[in-house]
């Protein structure tokens, strides 16, 4: 038996990460002396001003842009309802057709329903059993007054990663705009904005070890967009309001140290991954891997256990301090299934039987093996009860 001497065990980075001790020291000063109002004339104002500046360039730099081409916001659903509604209101004269996918975060699934109210046609495509979108089915699906195509360049439960340039050269060369919600590849996947041809990318702190609450939108130069929040002068006239400078200092530093490490971490995350699906499939009979084998994001582990509810595993999990989720936080309150094991096509009792395992930096393997020990232990003793009431 392994001698669990750890307190914790968090291995739900899908849905928040732990905010680094130097992004916190980064920008504490900003709530205290650095308090200056960005659009002050004066000295502390200009100051605060200045570091806005220095953080757009570290997270354009990040990604392959210009820094004028970046807006801070409060995070990824604002991002991803304010390149939705902005640009295709913007663009409303020459059509009103929008293509997605069925997978796509909440933000953008409900914003797309919302605009279908105001009368724009959505395209909701399917995506086969591993998650991935057919190229074949989006270039079917585009019409002369197709606008805008939103696509995920990482779902956000599976782990699937989408053929993101391959879209982008689709659409530019039918001069459609393409948006991608970077949320959760942001980090993970090498991302070149110019190479991929993406007009807009949505991107968000809280998932890069930043601090909650702040997120930015990429918009290439030429895009228009109308605002989603109307007010001042601030982010070029396109986003009223205040910035968020201590959130703003704290999502450069992240990324800052984000990068710096990259190589080392996805080699890393990955070389943890593969462990972790090797020892549970050697470990548990029935486990089943979901979302695509190869292209999928170095953390997630998204998995199935024929027979076990998720709820109650979680529970049992919980109570031995290791975290996992049975999907995404943002639909973590809905009785319903995931849309994203629906569309794969997972049916009722199995999309009850998955969870999701996203790694971290700072996991070990030490704390994979206790995870998956603990695991094994209350799979079989919850199929052992199962079985005792001839459930099985």
């Amino acid at each position: 038996m392994i001698e669990d001497n750890i307190k914790d065990i968090y291995l739900d980075h899908a849905a928040t990460t732990p905010l680094r001790q130097d992004v916190l020291d980064a920008m504490l000063p900003y709530f205290t002396e650095h308090f200056g109002n960005p659009s002050s004339a004066y000295r502390m104002g200009q100051e605060s001003k200045a570091v806005l500046k220095e953080a757009r360039d570290t997270i354009a730099k990040a990604i392959n842009a210009e820094d004028w081409e970046i807006y801070f916001t409060s995070g990824g659903t604002e991002s991803d309802t304010w390149a939705l509604t902005g640009v295709s209101k913007s663009y409303r004269d020459k059509g009103n057709h929008i293509i997605t996918s069925s997978i796509e975060h909440s933000a953008v699934l409900n914003t797309c329903k919302a605009l279908e109210k105001e009368g724009f046609e959505i395209t909701y495509l399917p995506v086969d059993s591993k998650g991935l979108i057919h190229v074949d089915d989006l270039k079917s699906a585009a019409k002369p007054s197709t606008i805008l195509i939103s696509i995920m360049f990482a779902n956000n439960e599976i782990g699937t990663i989408q053929p993101i340039k391959e879209i982008g050269e689709f659409a530019k060369k039918n001069g459609i705009i393409f948006h991608t919600d970077a949320v959760q590849a942001f980090g993970q996947v090498n991302i070149n904005v110019q190479e991929m041809n993406i007009d807009l990318l949505t991107l968000s702190g809280h998932k890069i070890c930043g601090p909650k609450g702040i997120g930015a939108l990429f918009i290439k130069k030429g895009i228009k967009i109308m605002p989603l929040i109307y007010g001042g002068s601030q982010e070029r006239g396109r986003r009223g309001g205040t910035e968020n400078v201590p959130g703003i200092v704290g999502l450069k530093k992240a990324v800052e140290m984000m990068m710096q490490d990259y190589e080392k971490n996805i080699e890393k995350l990955i070389e943890m991954r593969e462990y972790l699906i090797h020892s549970i499939f050697n470990e548990i009979q029935g486990a089943v891997l979901n979302g695509h084998r190869e292209k999928r994001l170095p953390s997630n582990v998204h998995l199935s256990f024929k027979g076990i509810l998720n709820e109650t595993l979680l529970i049992r999990l919980n109570a031995e301090n290791i975290f996992v989720s049975a999907g995404s936080a943002c639909t973590s309150g809905s009785t319903q299934n995931s849309h994203v094991l629906e569309a794969i096509g997972l049916d009722n009792d199995t999309a009850k039987s998955t969870i999701r395992v996203t790694l971290g930096c700072e996991n070990t393997k030490e704390q994979m093996d206790v995870f998956v020990e603990k695991l094994v232990q209350t799979i079989n003793e919850l199929r052992r009860i199962r079985s005792s009431f001839g459930k099985e």
